[in-house]
């Protein structure tokens, strides 16, 4: 979920979380910044953090505004609260732009008081899941050690009994069975489903490496890519194979997994304070902080107060062991967290390098489109000056 112009917000409601899963990149990989600030975000910060919002879109002419809520565990800060931080965007923005609202939550504090207000507010929902059982509860835990899935699984209940729409977040599970995961979620009724690469990095990439080869990654979408293009309805968007054939016929990425595109996030904390890309918490303690705070400064201020910010919201360049690459343009490097080494900062290829170019083979495959088919799609729409492709799959 995001605007196709301007900035985009993820708002950090609550800066807690009731889970510990084990791949956490916010509390379980080196980042300790939530640590001072509140537990939730009071209804002075989200004024004054809308009131920011405002003046940004009238001097900038941003049409449409992106609210994403997040934390932490945004259900956290209770329903009641949740629904007057919907009305107060809609009241304060709308006027000045089309409100986009999303919630991703872990989907265990859901219950009928969750679903009316989430209805009521037209808020696009994500639910974080792994899996099944077994594997959704080896890693997503609450902090005595008990698996999430079967609070999860009753929210998800909850939503399909409403008629409300969700989609499913899940993290690349190395060695587990990748069609029992992406099987169990087409029974669970998503009507879109994610696949994210773990965050890691070059310098703790090690230990995983060694324990499921070369290309763990491309090991377990693979079999679920075969399986979404010969067995399943294309009517359930995956976002991240759909991502890969929209940049391999021409087009411009959407999801910041490949191409380095300017998704200009900027994430908003429970005390007011502006952050940058929440996934360089994987890379250093404080990566994300910008010394800027929405009670005394404008989103404006990020380019002068924060040049390597206002860079990552624009898109780094590609990193020099890239430039000879076949995919040097749609891979563009990979995810900026993934791309990190205490070493040589950004200026790497993705500890997924591998893993991408067996997916992007894999792809153009069964697409049918070469290297040169991309380079002349890509050219031939730059010179139009066409809007990104939208890819189409009969």
């Amino acid at each position: 979920m995001r605007s196709e112009s301007g900035l985009n917000y993820i708002v950090k409601v609550a800066s807690r979380c009731n889970l510990n899963c084990s791949y956490c990149y916010v509390y379980n990989q080196g980042d300790t910044s939530w640590r001072g600030r509140p537990s939730l975000m009071s209804r002075e910060t989200f004024t004054a953090m809308l009131g920011r919002i405002r003046r940004h879109c009238v001097r900038s002419g941003q049409e449409t505004v992106a609210l994403a809520f997040h934390g932490g565990e945004p259900t956290l800060v209770g329903p009641a609260r949740f629904a007057w931080m919907c009305a107060a965007a809609r009241e304060e923005l709308g006027d000045v732009a089309e409100v986009i609202l999303a919630i991703q939550t872990n989907g265990t504090r859901l219950d009928h008081e969750w679903v009316s207000v989430l209805r009521e507010h037209g808020v696009q929902i994500g639910v974080s899941l792994d899996g099944p059982q077994e594997i959704n509860d080896s890693a997503r835990v609450d902090h005595k050690g008990q698996g999430s899935y079967a609070a999860v699984v009753r929210g998800i209940a909850l939503l399909r009994e409403e008629g409300m729409p969700f989609g499913i977040l899940s993290v690349v599970r190395p060695g587990a069975d990748p069609l029992l995961i992406h099987r169990h979620f087409l029974e669970l009724g998503s009507t879109s489903i994610s696949y994210l690469l773990p965050a890691d990095t070059h310098d703790t990439i090690g230990g995983l490496r060694s324990e499921f080869g070369p290309t763990p990654c491309a090991d377990f979408l693979i079999p679920i890519f075969d399986d979404w293009w010969f067995n399943s309805s294309l009517d359930v968007s995956i976002r991240e194979f759909w991502n890969l054939g929209l940049v391999i016929m021409g087009g411009s990425s959407r999801l910041e997994m490949i191409g380095n595109p300017p998704l200009h996030f900027v994430c908003v904390e429970t005390d007011g304070s502006m952050q940058g890309l929440d996934k360089l918490r994987a890379c250093e303690d404080g990566m994300t902080g910008m010394e800027l705070n929405v009670h005394d400064a404008d989103f404006a201020e990020i380019a002068q107060a924060s040049p390597f910010h206002a860079a990552v919201m624009d898109g780094l360049p590609l990193p020099s062991g890239c430039q000879a690459c076949p995919e040097r343009e749609t891979c563009a490097g990979g995810h900026l967290s993934n791309r990190y080494s205490s070493a040589n900062g950004f200026d790497n290829p993705s500890i997924w390098c591998l893993d991408l170019l067996a997916l992007f083979a894999h792809v153009r495959t069964r697409l049918g489109v070469t290297h040169e088919e991309t380079e002349r799609r890509r050219s031939a729409l730059r010179q139009a000056g066409a809007p990104p492709v939208t890819l189409q799959v009969s």
